[in-house]
């Protein structure tokens, strides 16, 4: 008992010195990038460019202009400024310590909890957070997992004192995991995964199935759970479908169409490519789950997760891709160069994670690009920013505030360099 409090103590100590950097003030004054490469996330590129951001908005963008000046004025010297990057479908602010029971907030007990709600929940003082806004993540679509319907969504930004200050998009959408009629297990005996047929696919099917059908009728309107369903059809919120195999993606939205669910987001993984032409006919959004993975089938290209979302897109699908749990999905961007050795060019990859989920998240009007009128969410990197041995942040700004970059990990580094660094 002793040694476990002295353990518990330190875990504790360890999380009190790592206070992750407080929320930037709103600058004083209008501020003017000249000199910039400017990626506007809308497939354009300006070069030599200037824009003028103020009161959190951008005012202008396009070629220099003495004359559009205003305030501060900041050489970029020719870097590059991208729009900030959006982290979709990630359980940031809900997870702190895989190993530790206690930090995991991001599913409940139970088969159907469409009420349940990640907007409160998230922690907006997880350490998992600055090394996302280092690497260009800016803002992030918080979502619950576990269960046949794990509940609603939040879009947040990620500099800010508390969930309330961090809302960007309080329920987003409900979340559905639509089950597969076989699924994976590991198998002692043999030690290697195997195909099983789940026995209870129809009942859970059904009841996902019974829920929808129960809202949309307008029973029990005191019920809580009925009650957040129903908002699907009031056009309050999206739904979003996470299915694995081909078959789960053809029923579920056939389901949710038959329903008056027109435009259901899917967000699956490389079982996408099976059914492209069903996918296209449908016309339904895709949030790619992850794009550095294994390949489903033994005889499957060992390059296929690669490809799928440069697919997707070159099909003419709206396309998102993200990054799997939060520790490493500050990969994101590398992710979504992964596409243009793919086929892909490169400003239509940089949409694959600005314009596109912002679009999906129904946000565009604000964040995603950088454009007149818009947020100024965005940063400044030396390099390609989807190039992991050149992309090099110099600064960030989330409507239009200056944020700290350094994390611990940043300023361990600074510590151990100042200490061992040569003597002059």
């Amino acid at each position: 008992m002793r040694t476990l409090i002295i353990l518990l103590l330190a875990f504790s100590l360890s999380q009190a010195l790592a206070i992750r950097p407080q929320p930037a003030p709103a600058p004083e004054g209008p501020q003017t990038f000249i000199n910039a490469t400017i990626h506007t996330g809308e497939g354009g590129v300006l070069e030599n460019a200037m824009m003028v951001i103020d009161a959190g908005t951008i005012r202008y963008l396009g070629e220099y202009q003495a004359s559009q000046q205003q305030g501060q004025i900041i050489d970029v010297q020719q870097q590059h400024i991208y729009p900030g990057f959006i982290l979709t479908n990630t359980n940031l602010g809900l997870t702190e310590v895989d190993a530790v029971r206690a930090s995991l907030d991001y599913q409940e007990t139970g088969e159907l909890n469409p009420n349940v709600r990640t907007a409160i929940a998230y922690n907006a003082d997880s350490m998992r957070i600055p090394p996302m806004r280092y690497n260009g993540i800016l803002l992030a679509q918080v979502v619950p997992t576990g269960g046949l319907v794990s509940g609603q969504s939040a879009v947040v930004q990620l500099d800010a004192w508390n969930w309330d200050d961090a809302l960007v998009q309080s329920d987003d959408g409900l979340h559905i995991n639509w089950p597969a009629q076989w699924i994976k297990k590991f198998d002692f005996s043999s030690f290697s995964m195997k195909l099983e047929q789940d026995k209870n696919h129809s009942e859970k099917v059904t009841k996902i199935k019974a829920l929808f059908k129960d809202a949309r009728a307008g029973h029990s309107p005191d019920n809580i759970k009925l009650k957040a369903v129903a908002s699907v059809f009031q056009g309050d919120k999206q739904v979003y479908i996470h299915a694995s195999t081909p078959k789960a993606i053809i029923e579920s939205i056939e389901f949710m169409q038959s329903i008056g669910i027109e435009k259901p987001v899917l967000v699956t993984d490389s079982a996408a490519l099976s059914v492209l032409d069903f996918i296209v006919s449908a016309d339904v959004p895709v949030i790619v789950s992850t794009v550095h993975d294994l390949p489903q089938r033994n005889d499957s290209p060992i390059d296929q997760p690669y490809k799928v979302a440069a697919k997707l897109q070159q099909a003419g699908i709206l396309t998102a891709v993200t990054y799997p749990g939060s520790m490493s999905s500050r990969n994101l961007g590398f992710t979504a160069g992964t596409t243009v050795a793919q086929g892909l060019e490169k400003e239509t990859a940089l949409q694959l994670i600005t314009l596109n989920p912002a679009k999906i998240l129904k946000i565009d009007n604000h964040y995603g690009s950088l454009a007149v009128n818009k947020s100024a969410t965005f940063f400044i990197s030396a390099g390609d920013a989807l190039d992991m041995a050149s992309q090099q942040l110099q600064y960030a700004y989330i409507d239009g505030r200056p944020i700290e970059l350094d994390g611990k990990q940043q300023k361990l580094y600074q510590r151990y360099h100042d200490k061992y660094q040569p003597a002059e």
